[in-house]
């Protein structure tokens, strides 16, 4: 109470206040001696004006919030009804005095009293309600109060009953404001329609509410409350009554003005996720502009590692530009000189030999060694008799890599030796122009002059016809193309897969023997066999090696006798001179178990073509054909 016996109480002044809009001025409160407590937060004032403004600022124009869910922004009478209608069941408890209402810096000071503290009821109609006038809701509003140690009131944490607030009025006054209650709950019940159809054309907020028995999303709390009512207050449906069900979702309405207004709510919801303008859209597009952007990157990225892997390959295969063999042959002696292995004397003199050898398209010779069939047959003849058999080749020479072509000769230097050994062979010693072997950039001239006859013309514009001034690998197809054009009938055979245990190749050890043992009798062969068989070209991926001979010992094993282009000329001469020939030829064994890569081709050499014939295999060459093994 703020004065004596006949003095107002704060709840009727608050119910005045609100109908009026602010405080009368005409309101006069008895002069006391003394301070004045407020009854809605127990806080002590001096004067009478303060205690208005106080009451003005604190309690009448504060923003209420529900204490049972998250609804706040709203006015006395839309609290009281919101509580009412959406928690009629609930036991209205509320956990503090100050989510109720907040104003800015300002806060009700706790104090001691004499009298309990009352707690801050959210309407003026609410206190008629305690009052014993009927109210829509039916139960008392109860919260938490918590009071200061020796402040008189509850203790923390209990609940403190709503105190009624119009015992000390007179019944004249009681049933003004009682009347006044009755009136206004059309209209709160009116002011809360018109919030609701606010709220629903209100801009949606980050937080949305779910219909728990549809797929209905709401952007507020009161749209949501509507909505459910729909589910809940669905009467059973009269034998013959016309009912009107929701095209979107399972809801059925009694008349068609409740099913337009259903229908608007999911349509106001679509429209908003989908505007330009929405939150959701907006997240929608982000997320496209993302994925737009990483799927740009990542083929980007892609693009950048197929132009890395191919200039990578470019330079392993020698077709990034940077020279032929007279260019890298060049470099080698200018580094030579450069660190003082090689006077400029010198340099000069093998720079002219090398000019002149490319000029007449013959090889200088440097890196033969002449003889090593001849050298291996002696060696057998003496050692080795364990061996039941052993076969070698015709004679052929070793031509082994240079300055000029390190790291990617070895195809055109297994050329050389498979020419040399056709020169000593009566059949196909005429089809050979040259009486020596070519110089690398001759047989790169000579692999040209096939493509543009028509061989492998797939072949060809993978090299982009062009091999001259170029460090290009060659294989097994680029040396049937050549022998092709000289009339040299050959084929190939592709061991694509391994055919024994721990990836070793024992068909092509088999395959090898038949081909030396071919063209003679069944009767038993003696054990050294030198045959006028050319030696068999051998790839695989990398690299490239010459079969001169085959080994065959007592329990059935094979071991291939192989020349290697990355021998150097000092290895390969061991084997002429006898104290070294032993440790020689260990070196050009190679066991089953040495040969594991996944695939080999073999190119051997099995006749002479006829002009016929070699323009058969010129129209059939579009599309080269080997012999797989198996």
């Amino acid at each position: 109470m703020i004065g004596g016996d006949d003095s107002i109480s704060m709840d009727s002044f608050c119910l005045l206040a609100r109908m009026r809009g602010s405080i009368p001025k005409i309101c006069s409160f008895p002069k006391v001696v003394g301070m004045l407590t407020c009854e809605i937060c127990g806080e002590d004032i001096m004067l009478e004006e303060d205690m208005r403004t106080h009451l003005l600022l604190s309690h009448v124009e504060t923003d209420m919030r529900c204490p049972l869910c998250p609804l706040s922004g709203v006015s006395y009478d839309e609290l009281r009804f919101h509580i009412s209608s959406a928690h009629p069941e609930e036991p209205h408890r509320v956990r503090d005095p100050a989510p109720f209402a907040s104003t800015s810096g300002c806060s009700p000071a706790v104090t001691s009293s004499k009298k309990p503290r009352m707690p801050q009821s959210c309407t003026a109609g609410d206190s008629c309600d305690t009052a014993g006038e009927a109210a829509p809701g039916g139960d008392s509003l109860r919260r938490e109060h918590n009071s200061t140690p020796g402040g008189g009131g509850s203790s923390t944490g209990r609940d403190a009953p709503v105190t009624p607030t119009l015992t000390t009025q007179s019944p004249k006054t009681r049933r003004a404001l009682v009347r006044h209650c009755d009136e206004d709950k059309d209209g709160v019940e009116a002011v809360h329609r018109d919030a609701k159809q606010t709220r629903l054309t209100s801009p949606g907020e980050e937080k949305v509410f779910s219909c728990p028995m549809c797929g209905l999303v709401c952007s507020s709390c009161f749209i949501l409350q509507g909505h459910v009512e729909l589910h809940l207050q669905e009467p059973p449906a009269a034998e013959g009554e016309e009912r009107f069900a929701c095209p979107m979702c399972s809801v059925i309405c009694s008349d068609s003005f409740s099913l337009q207004e259903h229908v608007e709510l999911h349509l106001d919801h679509t429209a908003a996720v989908s505007s330009p303008g929405s939150l959701a859209s907006d997240l929608k597009l982000a997320r496209e502009l993302q994925r737009e952007e990483e799927e740009q990157r990542r083929r980007l990225e892609e693009t950048r590692q197929e132009r890395e892997e191919f200039k990578k390959l470019q330079r392993q295969f020698g077709l990034d530009g940077s020279g032929g063999y007279s260019r890298q042959a060049e470099r080698a002696m200018e580094r030579a000189g450069a660190r003082g292995l090689m006077a400029p004397g010198e340099f000069h003199c093998k720079r002219a030999e090398m000019m002149e050898s490319l000029a007449s398209g013959v090889d200088d010779g440097t890196t033969r060694t002449r003889g090593v069939v001849q050298a291996l047959y002696e060696y057998y003849q003496t050692a080795c008799k364990d061996h039941v058999h052993v076969w070698l080749s015709a004679a052929t020479d070793h031509y082994c890599s240079s300055a000029g072509d390190k790291g990617w000769g070895c195809g055109y230097r297994n050329l050389q030796m498979l020419l040399s050994s056709l020169h000593t062979i009566e059949a196909y010693a005429p089809l050979i122009q040259e009486n020596a072997a070519p110089s690398i950039p001759r047989v790169q001239s000579m692999i040209e002059e096939a493509w543009r006859a028509g061989l492998d013309p797939h072949g060809a514009s993978h090299f982009n016809r062009r091999l001259q001034g170029t460090r290009a690998w060659i294989g097994a197809t680029e040396i049937y193309t050549l022998l092709t054009s000289l009339g040299i009938s050959s084929r190939i055979i592709d061991f694509h897969e391994p055919t024994g245990p721990a990836d070793t190749h024992p068909r092509l050890f088999e395959w090898v023997k038949q081909y030396f043992m071919s063209g003679r009798s069944t009767r038993l062969p003696p054990r050294l066999i030198s045959t006028s068989l050319p030696p068999l070209y051998l790839q695989h991926q990398g690299h490239s090696r010459s079969i001169v001979g085959l080994e065959q010992k007592k329990n059935g094993s094979l071991c291939l006798l192989l020349l290697d282009p990355s021998s150097s000329a000092s290895d390969t001469r061991k084997l002429l001179r006898a104290d070294t020939v032993s440790p020689a030829v260990r070196r050009v064994r190679r066991f089953p178990g040495s040969l594991k890569h996944k695939q080999y081709q073999v190119v051997a050499v099995h006749g002479v073509m006829s002009a016929e014939e070699k323009q058969i295999r010129i129209s059939k060459s579009r599309t080269l054909c080997a012999e797989r093994i198996p």
